[in-house]
């Protein structure tokens, strides 16, 4: 490989060295965030024939160069630059996190927070629905299936019991993860979020009936009255209120060291924060919502079709932040009047995200997308949207975006049918039960007109992105047609090469490995194994080529019968890198000579999984494209030990000219 010509053949496919913000490199891709995508000539990058691929994630345009070369190719383009673009892979996911637009980097820090709490959601969301169906009534009768059924009471009661506490106590979730993104100790997050949600504070969906009635409770602080508020459901407090807690948490730890900071700033952080949270963010940010809750409904009155249409598109935008739950209010005041339109632009806006959802069920490739998005679209059609909206739509966006705009239109059509609820119930499909009378054949027709509008327009744009880009997942890298993930299963050559497991543990497919670019084949053919023992030894006589300094990534040159080169390369788990070495020991150095089942590095199994990261291990053929087939020797899904069969590479195949 020229490393030269490659590495000036990525900084002027980037745009040159002033559209790069940073750079970095793993064991095996050269990591780059630009300033301007629209400088980027990936058709320069797609045609270098010592590239192996590249492709867009996190954020990141990413080129696979391969072990050994990696390195050098960053060298020479940090020396070709003139000002200083190399950066840690810490940095550069800052960098990345930072780029683009407010909006989409308010998207991808949502994204952040709430992905992990998606099971909860998908679990909650699924059993409301459940409890929905079972204490609804006008489903199945006059009357309700636990009305009708008793002996159903208790199971009922137990199932919303679930499926009310993940979103009750939502803002714990969210000030856990929330403040971990900001920077701050995620267990202080949730502390303050728990005072927020305390048994001995007003609920926070009883609050307006408090303070009209006169029971809300009160503390004297400094001479003021302040509300004894929760805040049960709320997601914007205590977003704020985390980014406020992570700040204040930074400056003390700057201030104070070592026993003073681990005694006092925890205490100062809660105090201050709670300070603000109950006498100031909290309250500022519940008048936010009624204010909203009264203006939408001004604008409705006023404008018709057109207040519909807008309503219709604001909605899920409110609902991620939680400022829906001030409407309830506006609601009980419309019902006096004759009527809410709340409740069935609600409804529309529930089954247009999981119409979104529906269609990235049709059109994804991964089973995991796959299953998310099907459980997910239908808790949303029953009027759960959190993990359709959190889970599939906000973080592929392309699905919100459609959604929310298929729920303008269903909005407008609540209006221009003159559509009112007058009651609360499930805002979905099965919502007909708390809509007037007469409107209900109307309702039914606009949540079909939604479904298919929504449903519709995600599949078509879907089914664009697919011929575009192979994927409709920005963070999932298609396969590439010239690289298998998984070789055809057929006899080795006579005078095939074996591939000894450097690993004991279960063999695996290579394409079932979570880690996309693996999967894909980007990285060439092989196996992977999940390993039980934290040891990993050579499959191959040979030369140690790569000792990444994290110690998570190395790879050994071989030879195989014919005396060409077999390079193995090792990758110790996903994104280990970000462990900065630790929890690995390695026993080798770049140059050292190896023989089958030598030492090459241990790790600490438990401490990896723990920090958060899987061991899963490929063990690829780096140059197997200049090779023959590299065939799986070992049956996926059993146990291997080391040295056993890995796999096997026949030497490449010579055509006559003749």
């Amino acid at each position: 490989m020229d490393h030269k010509r490659v590495a000036t053949t990525v900084l002027e496919a980037r745009g040159g060295e002033d559209n790069i913000a940073g750079v970095a490199h793993c064991a095996t891709r050269l990591r780059v965030v630009v300033k301007d995508s629209k400088g980027i000539d990936k058709q320069a990058l797609d045609n270098d024939p010592d590239l192996k691929g590249t492709f867009e994630a996190g954020g990141m345009f990413q080129a696979i160069v391969g072990p050994g070369d990696v390195n050098v190719v960053f060298n020479e383009m940090t020396q070709q630059a003139k000002k200083d673009i190399a950066v840690s892979t810490d940095k550069l996911k800052d960098i990345a996190a930072n780029s683009g637009n407010w909006f989409s980097r308010a998207v991808k820090i949502l994204a952040d927070i709430f992905v992990p709490l998606i099971p909860i959601l998908v679990g909650g969301g699924l059993l409301m629905a459940i409890n929905n169906v079972l204490t609804q009534p006008g489903l199945f009768g006059e009357q309700s299936v636990i009305e009708m059924y008793p002996a159903w009471e208790g199971t009922a009661g137990l199932i919303n019991t679930l499926a009310s506490a993940p979103f009750a106590f939502l803002p714990v979730l969210v000030g856990f993860t929330a403040t971990k993104r900001f920077g701050g100790n995620e267990f202080l997050g949730a502390g303050i979020a728990m005072a927020m949600v305390m048994p001995d504070l007003i609920n926070g969906y009883a609050v307006a009936a408090a303070m009209e009635d006169g029971s809300m409770t009160y503390w004297d602080i400094f001479g003021f009255d302040v509300t004894q508020t929760g805040y049960q459901g709320f997601v914007l407090p205590i977003l704020v209120i985390s980014w406020v807690l992570a700040t204040l948490e930074k400056f003390f730890q700057s201030k104070f060291k070592g026993t003073v900071d681990f005694l006092v700033t925890p205490v100062l952080t809660l105090l201050i924060t709670a300070f603000i949270t109950f006498m100031a963010l909290g309250p500022a940010l519940r008048w936010v919502g009624d204010q909203l809750a009264y203006g939408l409904a001004n604008i409705y009155d006023f404008a018709g079709p057109v207040g519909g249409l807008l309503f219709g598109l604001v909605y899920e935008p409110i609902v991620i932040t939680g400022l829906h739950q001030s409407f309830p209010p506006v609601e009980t005041m419309l019902w006096t009047q004759g009527g809410s339109f709340i409740f069935p632009i609600a409804a529309m806006s529930n089954i247009a995200q999981g119409g979104a959802t529906l269609a990235v069920y049709f059109l994804a490739k991964s089973d995991k997308l796959k299953g998310l998005s099907g459980a997910s679209g239908v808790s949303a059609l029953f009027g759960i949207t959190e993990p359709a909206m959190f889970g599939v739509n906000l973080r592929l966006r392309w699905p919100f975006y459609i959604a929310i705009c298929a729920s303008a239109i269903g909005g407008a059509l609540v209006a221009l049918f003159g559509v009112l609820a007058t009651a609360l119930g499930a805002a979905g499909f099965i919502g007909p039960v708390s809509i007037q009378g007469s409107s209900v054949p109307a309702y039914l027709l606009i949540c079909v007109i939604t479904l298919v509008v929504s449903f519709a327009g995600a599949y078509i744009y879907g089914r664009v992105l697919l011929s575009r880009n192979g994927t409709i997942d920005p963070d999932e890298i298609p396969a590439a047609a010239d690289s298998p993930a998984q070789e055809p299963l057929v006899a080795p050559a006579d005078n095939a090469t074996t591939i000894a497991s450097p690993l004991h543990g279960n063999a695996m497919n290579l394409s079932e490995v979570s880690d996309p670019m693996f999967a894909a084949g980007k990285l060439r053919s092989g196996m992977a194994v999940e390993p039980e023992t934290g040891k990993l030894l050579s499959p191959i006589d040979g030369k140690v080529t790569v000792t990444f300094p994290s110690g998570h990534a190395y790879a050994v040159r071989g030879k195989d019968a014919e005396g060409n080169n077999v390079d193995i390369l090792m990758h110790i788990g996903f994104d280990t890198v970000n462990l900065k070495g630790e929890h690995f020991t390695a026993h080798v150095n770049k140059g050292d000579e190896v023989k089958a089942g030598d030492l090459l590095a241990e790790f600490d199994i438990p401490a990896i999984k723990a920090a958060g990261y899987p061991v899963t291990t490929p063990v690829v053929v780096s140059n197997s494209k200049k090779l023959g087939a590299v065939l799986p020797a070992a049956v996926a899904g059993q146990s291997v030990g080391f040295g056993d069969a890995l796999c096997t590479v026949d030497p490449p195949v010579v055509t006559s000219t003749v």
